[in-house]
């Protein structure tokens, strides 16, 4: 059975030890409604826009029998709240990591992508040391705005793809999310640019972007 994941734009990920017993998806929309003393009936209705979607489960951490650190992975939950190192380098308005939740193939939430807005956790079992053992956290996600997928030229020229020139604190990885959604495409992008180590891409580095189809064939 596929494990529940986590996937963040920057490499890093979270696996479920155990899949979620259910979520909750809500989203709303604005309608306002004019009023008028001289109207005899309910003005129309006039529609004010749509709310993001939010998404909230709970996790749970059992290393009773195991050796797992779940710790190590409640910080990560809490690390994802804070505004990406790359938006705050670049000195522009504090971004929100993009995640995406992973389970097998068709879900509701397959095309999903957003960012932690709550973490809320709470240790219930220890060691005799006082190490937690047992845990559980509560998550809410909220919509991130997606654009549409992009698209290269279909000559497969050279000089007609695109590219991007990286900046601090970007990755391979986070280059991969950002242009197809999916982290594990980075290999894809190493090979088309012949990057042997891809921990060490410098800053200022201009990658060629194959397309998605190019960059999964690689991977």
């Amino acid at each position: 059975m596929p494990k529940a994941t986590l996937a963040a734009e920057d490499g890093s990920r979270l696996e479920f030890r155990f899949n979620p017993k259910e979520y909750s998806i809500s989203k709303s929309a604005t309608w306002n409604r004019p009023t008028s003393k001289s109207a005899k009936h309910a003005t129309a209705p006039e529609f004010g826009g749509v709310q993001p979607q939010t998404v909230q489960m709970e996790l749970f951490f059992d290393d009773w029998e195991g050796s797992g650190d779940l710790v190590k992975d409640i910080e990560t939950l809490l690390g994802w709240l804070k505004p990406t190192d790359k938006s705050i380098n670049q000195k522009k308005k504090p971004q929100p990591l993009a995640l995406q939740f992973r389970w097998g193939g068709q879900q509701p939430l397959a095309e999903f992508k957003g960012f932690l807005k709550s973490v809320s956790a709470k240790y219930t079992m220890f060691r005799s040391d006082g190490t937690p053992v047992r845990a559980t956290a509560q998550i809410s996600l909220e919509e991130i705005p997606t654009d549409p997928p992009k698209t290269n030229p279909t000559s497969g020229a050279i000089a007609g793809r695109r590219s991007h020139v990286m900046a601090a604190g970007d990755s391979l990885h986070s280059v991969a999310f950002r242009e197809y959604d999916d982290p594990a495409l980075w290999r894809g992008l190493a090979a088309v640019n012949g990057i042997d180590d891809p921990l060490r891409v410098a800053p200022g580095t201009r990658l060629l972007i194959p397309t998605a189809d190019e960059a999964g064939a690689l991977s």
